[in-house]
């Protein structure tokens, strides 16, 4: 159970797909980047967001990547996390690592809106796919079979076995 003290929530489109890690005792971990905007404005108007790196961990009872299979680059999702401080030593110097390490996703996008922008991105990647083929020189093909260039190449009678 968690401590309602030391826990936060934030709002935030992600910044890539979740990479997903299998671990030794079959659980996963879990990496994503979200943008989170700041609560103010510059001078100019514009909203400032920071990339902010979450860690989630799937248990092994649960199918596949559990939530974070179902959410890609740019869905918008409410995040609960909870800061975590890592302490280890790395080349005799003492290292203090801050993860956030996510407790609950909440979707806040409907499906048909998120599948169409993954939609939109396999479309477009299919075309740049295309151009790159068609860019492409055209392979060469081989100048004599196999057979052939390998009869050329070496006599029958310096082989030291027979040949059919």
């Amino acid at each position: 159970m968690s401590n309602p003290n030391s826990t936060a929530s934030v709002i935030g489109r992600l910044a890539n797909d979740p990479k997903v890690f299998e671990n030794k005792d079959g659980s996963k971990k879990v990496m994503l980047t979200a943008f989170v905007d700041r609560g103010y404005t510059d001078r100019q108007g514009n909203r400032i967001s920071d990339a902010l790196p979450f860690e989630a961990f799937v248990r092994v009872e649960t199918q596949g990547a559990g939530p974070f299979a179902h959410v890609h680059k740019g869905d918008l999702v409410g995040l609960s996390y909870e800061p975590r401080l890592n302490r280890y030593t790395k080349n005799g110097a003492e290292v203090f690592e801050v993860k956030l390490e996510i407790q609950n996703i909440s979707f806040l996008e409907s499906r048909a809106t998120t599948q169409a922008r993954l939609a939109e991105r396999v479309t477009k990647a299919e075309g740049q796919n295309q151009n790159l083929r068609a860019q492409a020189p055209a392979p060469v093909s081989a100048a004599a079979p196999v057979a052939v260039a390998y009869a050329s190449a070496v006599q029958d009678e310096q082989l030291p076995f027979p040949t059919a």
